[in-house]
Order: C-alpha cells, then structure tokens, then sequence
C-alpha cells in the first residue's frame, strides 16, 4: 500500500510567547532628587547600571538617594543565558578605578551605594583587591553612605572571598538567579551548592546577607521553596524576587508572567520559612529599595 499525503494540512504553529501584562509598565522618572542625579550623571559622564540596564525603578531609587556602579570593566568571563553583558576575555585591569567610583559617590551624594561587577574568572584574587579598595575609599569619601555589594561567584576561591567582604560595607549580596533545577540552563558556568557555599561563608564571617532570584523561567513553585529553605540553611538574610525579562531575543525567553498575587504570596511563604525580609514584585531588581536593607537585623 503506498501511503498518500494528506492534503490541506495544517503547519505546527511555533508556541505563542506570553505578552507583557499591564502591570509591568512604569512610569517615567521624576522629582527633583531625581533630577538633581540625572544633572549629576550627564554633566560627569558617570556610569551606573541604572541606565545601562533600564532599570524600570530608576527613578524611585535615586529619588530616594540609591545608585548602583558596576566596576572591573565590562567584559564578563561568564556566559550566562540571562544577562545582556558582553562575554569575553578582559585585557584590562583598572586600579585607580576604586578612587574614580568613589569620587563619583560622593559626587552625587549618594545615601546608598550598590556596587556591582562582572566576573573576572581570570584573575587570580578574581578581582578581590579593587572591591575591598573601592569599599574602603568610599567609606573614606562619603562616611555616611551606607553600601551594599552584590558580589559574583568566586568559585570557591575562599581567600578572595574573604577580601571581597572585609571593606566595611553594611550589606553583602550574591545572586542565587535561579532554582537548583534550571542551574544548567541559566547560570552553565555557576554551580547552585557553590553560590549556597559562598553565602554560608559570608555569614558566618559576621555579615548581613542577600540574594536575588527572577522568577517566570520555568521554574516550579516548590522549587522555589526549596531554594528559600536552602538560602535559610545556609544564613540568608534578606531575598529578592523579580519576574524575568529577555533582554534581547539570543537570550532566554520568559516562560511565564508571575503575577503580583503570586509574588505577595512568595513573600509571605519566605517569611514564614524563615527570611527577614522579602522584596517580591514583578519589577523588583537586586537593588530595588536596597537603602532599607541595611536595617536588617544581623
């Protein structure tokens, strides 16, 4: 029997991706604290992450005093499938970069300071020196702009670890990203027990301890939760939670929308596992009211 095709059949049609809803829309930035910091930032050609990574609470943070400053460069030695940095091998290495970001701090006037960086996987200290010499001229500079450090993976360099948090600053933050299951998928270069590691060590050195996850990647709602009981485990103090955008279409797609109910509800659910404190909302970022932070019981 010869098998005939079938006429008039329809294509497969590739899965619709979810549209943005209504409520991760903002709005345009105002107010003369903000103002006065775009005037600042123009005029001196300062970087933050703010603009680079339109933010979308740009203008509440640096109403309320908070910027954030990415140092040793931007050239990132991982290539994770979330984040728009460029990938690469950096060639440079700035050590008067410490007295530049903490000139431009105090510059701004700057209440609350978060500090960031790419990895630099290459470097022995992984870039160890020029975060503690950064926190110290700022404290230096500005001595009551409190600061956060959202530090990267150190791959278990335990010493440089040890430098990277020793500078003074009230906060120590490393993003977890994602659930263990998706580790793979999101962070290929990052391993979820090292990053529990990292946070564990920090706390027990005497600090206060953050992380951020993105939600709507696929993950499960009791992958979360396991994740949160980890990060207690390990001395988590404080989490973020944020819903997920693609940067550009090379990157991960959203696969889900979580909506503001569900992010009040995993708040509550990390409360009562046993966090201080919970930021959770669809346009929450690392540093969204970071300034808050800092009043977090140790």
């Amino acid at each position: 029997m010869i098998d005939l095709p079938i006429l008039n059949q329809p294509e497969t049609a590739a899965p619709a991706r979810p549209r943005k809803p209504d409520w991760l829309r903002v709005k345009l930035p105002v107010g003369p604290e903000y103002a006065a910091v775009r005037k600042l930032v123009d005029e001196h050609k300062l970087h933050t992450i703010c603009e680079s990574g339109n933010c979308p609470n740009m203008g509440e943070c640096w109403g309320a005093g908070t910027a954030t400053f990415m140092i040793l460069g931007n050239i990132c030695t991982r290539s994770c499938s979330f984040c728009a940095v460029a990938t690469g091998r950096p060639t440079e290495l700035d050590l008067d970069e410490p007295r530049r970001v903490a000139e431009a701090i105090a510059l701004m006037k700057v209440k609350h300071a978060v500090l960031t960086s790419v990895n630099r996987d290459e470097l022995k200290d992984r870039g160890a020196a020029v975060w503690r010499e950064t926190v110290v001229l700022t404290k230096q500079l500005s001595p009551s702009t409190t600061i956060e450090t959202l530090i990267p993976d150190v791959k278990a360099n335990w010493g440089a670890l040890e430098t990277m948090i020793s500078g003074g600053q009230e906060v120590i933050s490393h993003n977890m990203e994602t659930v263990g299951s998706l580790y793979r998928l999101v962070r290929p270069q990052g391993r979820y027990d090292r990053s529990l590691e990292q946070i564990r060590r920090t706390k027990l050195a005497g600090h206060r301890t953050k992380s951020g996850i993105m939600l709507g990647l696929g993950e499960q709602p009791d992958e979360l939760y396991q994740a949160m009981d980890d990060l207690v485990a390990n001395g988590l103090d404080i989490l973020t939670l944020g819903q997920y955008l693609q940067p550009t279409k090379r990157h991960l797609a959203v696969a889900e929308f979580i909506t503001p109910d569900q992010f009040a509800h995993y708040r509550e659910e990390g409360l009562r596992r046993g966090l201080k404190y919970v930021e959770s909302g669809p346009l929450v970022r690392s540093s969204y009211h970071a300034e808050r932070h800092v009043n977090v019981p140790v």
